[in-house]
């Protein structure tokens, strides 16, 4: 029996990576050997400490609560320690009631506008961008406006073009530094803007810092938090996925606004159970480590970005290397006059190689591709030869 979907299903636009699964194995299904380098999930494993931690937890016959619902026993270790971590990172100290852990990202973010958005509002957000900020609104039954992130203006959002009709209804502001997918950095002048953008319109600023720790070449990415009063009008969203190379663990935190942490904790209690207590463990241990962990993790990264940079330039390519992120924003090649879904579908078809095309993540992602650094480097050396090898 076929069911009727619900209304804001039938808003959703295809969800980008799902569509670029359809995609590749339409392709394997041709007899095509597909090379991955689209999707931001790292090949390595956890630090060895965490993975230890996890194991030792797991099967601690002292823990009784060991395997029980995490919200109902969490472990209190945890976010003494993502407190802690912001003041020794940040110099930013957090009250105990601005701050939760979450499942990862992606949860928190939908979650989020569950918690703040009534049908018919308003939210701001960059494009090209994360494509769940859109997703969470819709599941909301609010509106998105997009604000273009453009290469002129280094992609960061110009906060003076937005409408005064849009700063009037608008109830959040999305931001993402380091940015996904342009790998663009703000410094804290921009963050310093934001805040007061928010003081004069309002708006509650939700900033994704999922890519803030893995940075390169001595840079280190900014807290919005930092600024002072920041916490009145912003959250912080933290992820430990791409930092500790943590994707399938689900754990992450926002901190900031006291309100809108309660806001997002009344949904958790009603919706999800929290985190295997054992991952609780294991995730305190990272950030208590992180310190130690994080070089040898980034290390990775800048070798990776270093070499596919570099293969890029080679073939006609022009792009910087990005001090931050584990992308690669790259214009689409001149004869296919800036149609990113024709690059991206041309070189899967003919070369096996799959990449992101920028039209996935909004309108002004047109013209470019995102390449992923989260894959081995014999896999990205094979990749870029395969790419040099299509006539571009």
């Amino acid at each position: 029996m076929d069911l009727p979907r619900s209304d804001r299903l039938n808003k959703l636009p295809p969800y980008l990576f799902a569509d670029l699964r359809r995609k590749m194995k339409a392709a394997r299904d041709k007899g095509v050997k597909v090379v991955r380098i689209d999707i931001g999930d790292p090949d390595q494993p956890a630090p060895d400490s965490v993975v230890e931690e996890l194991c030792r937890t797991v099967v601690d016959p002292a823990d009784l609560d060991r395997h029980r619902y995490g919200c109902d026993r969490p472990v209190e270790a945890l976010p003494a320690a993502a407190r802690d971590f912001y003041s020794r990172r940040y110099g930013v100290d957090l009250a105990e009631d601005q701050l939760v852990t979450t499942m990862g990202s992606k949860d928190a973010i939908v979650k989020f506008c569950l918690a703040l958005m009534n049908p018919g509002d308003v939210a701001i957000a960059p494009v090209p961008g994360y494509p769940t900020y859109n997703i969470g609104h819709v599941f909301a039954g609010g509106e998105t406006f997009e604000v273009p992130l453009l290469k002129a203006n280094d992609y960061l959002v110009d906060f003076d073009a937005i409408p005064a009709d849009v700063r009037r209804k608008a109830k959040i502001l999305w931001l993402n530094y380091p940015n996904n997918p342009t790998a663009a950095t703000a410094d804290l002048s921009f963050f310093e803007r934001a805040v007061e953008f928010a003081r004069q319109n309002d708006i509650l600023i939700a900033h994704d810092a999922a890519y803030t720790l893995n940075t390169f070449d001595g840079y280190e990415a900014p807290s919005i938090l930092q600024v002072d009063g920041a916490a009145e009008v912003a959250v912080e969203f933290f992820s430990l996925s791409k930092a500790f190379n943590m994707t399938g663990w689900r754990m992450g935190f926002v901190a900031g606004n006291a309100s809108a942490v309660a806001a997002l904790n009344t949904v958790k209690e009603n919706i999800d159970n929290g985190s295997l207590r054992a991952i609780q463990f294991a995730a305190t241990a990272a950030l208590n480590q992180a310190e130690e962990l994080l070089p040898a993790i980034n290390a990775v990264y800048q070798r990776r970005r270093d070499l596919v940079v570099d293969a890029l330039r080679a073939n006609g390519f022009e792009i910087d290397k990005p001090k931050a992120t584990i992308y690669i924003w790259a214009p689409v090649p001149p004869r296919f006059d800036g149609d990113s879904g024709a690059f991206a579908t041309e070189l899967l078809d003919k070369t096996g190689v799959m990449v992101t095309p920028g039209r996935g993540y909004g309108q002004w992602g047109e013209g470019y591709f995102r390449i992923s650094l989260s894959y081995p480097d014999d896999v990205l050396t094979d990749a870029l030869d395969r790419i040099a090898g299509l006539s571009l």
